[in-house]
């Protein structure tokens, strides 16, 4: 009997779902137009998605009420010859009556005459066309309902200030709507003043009303062309983008009138995101025993949002000393959390990457902002994680440590070749300038690499190879040479100390102790460097390649040396002469006095400006000849606190000479833009009366 029920209850069922489902459509569009136009999309989304789940669970218990109560209801109401006798149709297991099954056996011969699609309830055409008409006109509401910043605007009262005079347009009315560019997401907003703070790009609309009406009013900016107004009505209107920030004045008689006060526009600029590693916190780490993956987090931050996803480089150094393996990847990584402050936590499998044992992972993210166009991006600090070899440092017994630090400086030589071949087989397709600029760059890094190697023969390698003859000093230098230059001593760690031989060391360099096969390879290694730089520099490194391949050579040479070993004792000074002591001479003695040179300064506008308004001697008390002090401010504007502010200032003095306040204020802002001087001793204390005392004593008075 249960087949039979659901295939008599079926059609009613849809129909009452389907009926539910139209009637809710309509007013879930209308809910949708509403939540967009007042929330965005997000908001539209949200209730659309709120509005279905509704109605399917009003629509189900619509279609539950068709069961089997109401069936046997309707087939009686519907169906005489079923002799209202329904029920025993679908009545439930329990063995009927005789009389019961034979009336079941009379009426089941009957009830296929009819259909079930006939008991279907009717479509709710009344109600659907009131929920489109509700619909329909929320939507419309929705759509033309002028959001905030939409529409015409409100005016605002004029605070110019200005007197009223028979005939003059003065500014009666004004407002200001700010129109942010969409990457922002800021509202756009209607500011009642003309002086505001909006974000670089940002649309500017003016709507100005005159009393009496202007005939040709205009913004007079104080550093370009005015931007002139065109009429609508009773009111004039006028729009431009943020660039950068200035200054201005509405004009409603084109100069003719009373001077209008300036109007101030700050542009916002775009900041770039920000970039921290949260875990770990240490810029080097070292794997744990059994760790098999790395998550390093990283926080972006920016104030008006970072993309959703960012790129992780990844670069391996896989190896020890000259033979290592540079491989390098970059992978996206999708952040957490809101925009403006995002969390990136990829997770690193060894294994998916080959990292093993004795080598390096180093990691930067490198995110955008949403600026448009042209997104900002920004390299984070790079983390490394360092799988330390199983081999343990070699040690001795002789007096001495081995020096288990200088193999690593040995290891960046074949990375200044491999950057090298990358950038000539890019030749063709970069620039000429941009060609040699990474050139430069690339011999920046040799120069690097050859200092580090240079610290090795003593620092006396930083400039053009020369030979052995000299430690690069001479008389009157200023260093105590400490007389003739001693003999070498025999014994290991003495032939090859070439400074000890042609002059005197500075110090106990890191190599002094290098024995002298050592130390000659290493020094053909820092001349072929020297070669190579010189080279990258000049934008040729097709040039530089074979002294690069030949200082890799002699610095593979170096590092099959089996032992380095650095002295423990301090440096070695020079002897004292000690047939000069207790004479008196002082011949070769001169004074160490430097020469006081006078200070170049650059704000000489400014102090002649700063004088002239002040009360002294050279103040000026009627008008002032500001415009050599207007080219200096436009020529500093990077360097000045507040350029704008300084400008104004000139331009209100400008304007009303006897202004006491304006002259006051303009001095005031020279004094932020004049250069400070230099710190000088100070004065020694008055003698007190102990003091006089003392000073007494000591020169013999009573």
């Amino acid at each position: 009997m249960t087949a039979l029920l659901t295939h008599w209850v079926a059609p009613a069922r849809r129909r009452a779902l389907v009926d539910t489902l139209a009637l809710a459509l309509p007013l879930l569009l209308a809910a949708g137009a509403v939540g967009w136009r007042l929330g965005g999309l997000a908001i539209a989304l949200l209730l659309v998605a709120f509005g279905i789940a509704l109605a399917l669970m009003i629509a189900r218990r619509h279609a539950a009420r068709f069961d089997r109560a109401w069936l046997i209801r309707s087939l009686d109401n519907s169906r005489p010859e079923l002799e209202d006798s329904s029920a025993l149709l679908f009545a439930d297991d329990a063995p009927p009556t005789p009389l019961q099954a034979l009336q079941r056996a009379r009426i089941a011969a009957r009830i296929d005459q009819g259909a079930p699609e006939d008991l279907r309830p009717d479509w709710s055409r009344r109600t659907l066309a009131a929920s489109i008409l509700v619909a329909g006109t929320l939507v419309a509401v929705a759509l033309l309902w002028p959001r905030p910043g939409e529409g015409p605007p409100t005016l605002a009262p004029s605070q110019e200030g200005l007197p009223a005079r028979p005939g003059v347009p003065r500014l009666a009315a004004q407002n200001l709507r700010i129109i942010p560019p969409a990457y922002t997401g800021l509202p756009v907003r209607d500011s009642a003043s003309l002086d505001t703070r909006a974000p670089q790009g940002s649309r500017l609309e003016w709507t100005l009303r005159f009393d009496p009406q202007a005939d040709a009013p205009v913004l007079g900016m104080l550093a370009g062309q005015p931007l002139a107004l065109r009429q609508d009505r009773e009111t004039w209107i006028t729009s431009r983008t943020l660039d950068a920030s200035f200054l201005y004045r509405v004009d409603p008689t084109t100069a003719r009138g009373p001077t209008s006060p300036l109007h101030r526009i700050d542009a916002i600029a775009d900041a770039p995101p920000q970039v921290k590693a949260v875990s770990p916190t240490a810029s080097l780490s070292t794997v744990s025993a059994g760790q098999r993956s790395w998550t390093p987090v990283f926080a972006a931050t920016d104030d008006y949002g970072v993309s959703a996803t960012a790129r992780l480089r990844v670069t391996l150094a896989i190896g020890e000393g000259e033979n290592v393996t540079f491989s390098e990847r970059e992978i996206a990584v999708a952040g957490s959390g809101p925009a403006r402050d995002r969390r990136f936590a990829p997770r690193l499998d060894f294994s998916s990457f080959g990292f093993v044992a004795g080598g390096d992972m180093v990691v930067q993210l490198i995110v955008r902002d949403n600026r448009t166009p042209a997104p900002q991006e920004v390299r984070g600090p790079s983390l490394i994680l360092r799988w330390p070899s199983a081999k343990q440092p070699e040690s001795g017994g002789m007096e001495g440590m081995v020096n288990t630090t200088l193999p690593a400086y040995f290891r960046s030589q074949r990375q200044i070749i491999i950057d090298a071949e990358a950038l000539i087989k890019q030749k063709r397709a970069l620039a000429s300038d941009r060609y040699v600029t990474r050139s430069a760059s690339i011999g920046g890094d040799q120069q690097i690499l050859r200092g580090r190697y240079s610290q090795f023969l003593g620092g006396e390698e930083e400039g053009e190879p020369t030979l052995p003859t000299a430690d690069g000093h001479s008389e009157g230098d200023g260093h105590d040479h400490g007389g003739p230059p001693k003999p070498p001593s025999a014994g290991f760690g003495a032939p090859e100390d070439v400074l000890g031989d042609f002059g005197h060391p500075h110090d106990d360099s890191p190599a002094s102790s290098l024995d002298p096969e050592t130390r000659a390879i290493l020094k053909q290694a820092v001349d072929e460097m020297w070669q190579s730089e010189r080279e990258l520099k000049q934008g040729r490194p097709d040039l530089a390649l074979p002294f690069a391949y030949k200082a890799l050579r002699f610095i593979k040479e170096v590092q099959q040396a089996t032992r380095i070993f650095l002295s423990r004792v301090g440096p070695e000074l020079p002897p004292i002469d000690t047939t000069r002591r207790m004479t008196g001479k002082r011949d070769g003695l001169a004074s160490r006095t430097l020469a006081i040179a006078p200070v170049e300064r650059a704000d000489g506008p400014v102090a002649a400006a700063w004088r002239a308004l002040s009360d002294g001697p050279d103040a000026i008390r009627g008008p002032i000849d500001l415009s050599a002090l207007e080219t200096w401010t436009r020529a500093n504007v990077a360097r000045l606190p507040d350029a704008l502010a300084l400008l104004g200032a000139i331009d209100s003095v400008r304007s009303g000479p006897a202004c006491a306040a304006c002259r006051a204020r303009l001095r005031a802002q020279l004094w932020t833009a004049m250069e400070r001087p230099l710190a000088l001793p100070a004065r020694r204390r008055p003698v007190d009366a102990a003091g006089a005392r003392y000073l007494g004593a000591i020169g013999g008075a009573p």
